[in-house]
């Protein structure tokens, strides 16, 4: 089989893992001249996004679909009827840096099935990361980990990789046990726990390196992690909830909601559909309230069913039910308070508070500051503006706010 026709294979299975990033890279932009990009994908290259806003090419392949591992949700599993191929070493990394001399590319986003063990495949992938660096690519590269292998090649993956990534896979053990036999839900998180440590290890000591010397590098860009949403009967807040417990026990970067996908000859375990992608939607604006904005795992959700609206985004819905804190004086609140105002993005509430040491904000200044006023103004008390109490109606609110299919987005 032609590396082309492989590249076609393994790049259509990698689509299904959501966890592909390239925000924490220690690579510079290319604002120095001397380059060109292209906008346009090619197989196996997808576009992920910097937080400065960059928008960044990489490519996404599997180093083989072939798997030892039978995951009932997994499209590549040992008992799946698809076609299989396999990357040489070599060969991903001549396709990596032809792409990358080409400029269609900043980096490699590298996961694999298991191939005859967890340690040999372990083992393939950080040999394509060590050849890439030793042949000076000085790009990006993001390694997804196989937790049952040995933790000397783990470490060593972090030495040549800017990310390493462990999917969590469901957010419950029991579901892992059924759905995932082959897979243990404690090896994940002990390789988690590891990470963490070698990560804090290395920040510290970059701490006390002499000025003038470079410290440790291992995986700078940290570690993050995948579920699978709509695969077993979990709640969104277990989900979120389990999130959190990742975030605060392992501090990863991030976590990433991938919508269950029904795959060919799947197992009677699984659902028959999809969930709706508006859920998976609801659950990143979630996880965004609890990285940035302050909000605790268990006051996103209402505590009905355990599941977020698709109608409303989180912090509208959270802001209904918490209707006696509104409205909120803008020109003395906290900063802790804006954030929870429906229409503040954390930017917003920055700006708020620059603003207000030097005037006093009204309802004029709201566009200056980038802020929903149709949003806000419910919300909010201003020198020219007090909302009459039946805007803040729950039921009223709701069918106001109520998202069109083009609107939705993270502008809490």
């Amino acid at each position: 089989m032609d590396v082309q026709r492989k590249l076609a294979i393994l790049a259509d299975a990698a689509k299904y893992d959501a966890s592909c990033a390239s925000s924490g890279s220690e690579r510079k932009d290319s604002r120095d001249g001397k380059g060109v990009g292209s906008t346009a994908p090619g197989m196996g290259i997808c576009h992920s996004y910097a937080p400065d806003g960059r928008c960044i090419s990489l490519l996404k392949i599997l180093l083989t679909n072939a798997c030892n591992f039978d995951c009932l949700y997994c499209v590549n599993r040992a008992s799946s009827n698809v076609q299989r191929a396999r990357f040489t070493v070599d060969e991903v990394v001549t396709l990596t840096l032809d792409f990358y001399r080409r400029n269609y590319i900043e980096g490699l986003f590298l996961s694999s099935g298991i191939i005859k063990n967890p340690d040999y495949t372990m083992e393939q992938v950080v040999a394509v990361a060590r050849k890439l660096r030793e042949r000076h690519f000085k790009g990006y590269i993001h390694l997804k980990t196989i937790p049952e292998a040995d933790e000397a090649l783990i470490t060593e993956a972090g030495l040549y990789a800017d990310r390493l990534s462990i999917n969590i896979e469901v957010p419950e053990e029991a579901s892992m046990a059924t759905l995932a036999p082959e897979k243990d839900v404690r090896a994940i998180r002990r390789t988690m726990g590891r990470l963490r440590l070698k990560l804090d290890e290395a920040r510290e000591a970059k701490k006390i390196t002499p000025r003038g010397n470079v410290g440790p590098r291992f995986a700078p860009a940290g570690q993050s992690t995948q579920m699978i949403i709509g695969a077993d009967a979990a709640t969104d807040q277990t989900i979120i909830s389990t999130s959190a417990n990742l975030y605060g026990s392992y501090k990863l970067k991030r976590v990433y909601y991938s919508a269950f996908s029904p795959i060919p000859d799947s197992s009677r375990a699984l659902p028959l559909r999809a969930p709706p992608l508006i859920r998976e939607h609801r659950l990143y604006q979630a996880d965004w309230l609890m990285r940035f904005y302050g909000f605790d795992a268990d006051e996103i959700v209402s505590a009905d069913d355990g599941m977020l609206s698709l109608d409303m985004d989180p912090k509208l819905a959270w802001a209904l039910r918490n209707r006696e804190r509104f409205p909120l004086d803008v020109n003395k609140a906290s900063r802790e308070d804006l954030l929870r105002v429906p229409g503040f993005g954390a930017r917003a509430v920055d700006r708020i508070i620059a603003t207000r040491r030097i005037s006093s904000i009204r309802v004029g200044d709201l566009a200056k500051l980038h802020i929903p006023r149709n949003k806000a103004l419910p919300f909010i008390v201003l020198p020219d503006h007090r909302p009459a109490v039946h805007l803040l109606d729950g039921a009223h609110l709701a069918a106001r706010f109520k998202p069109k299919a083009t609107q939705l987005g993270f502008g809490f």
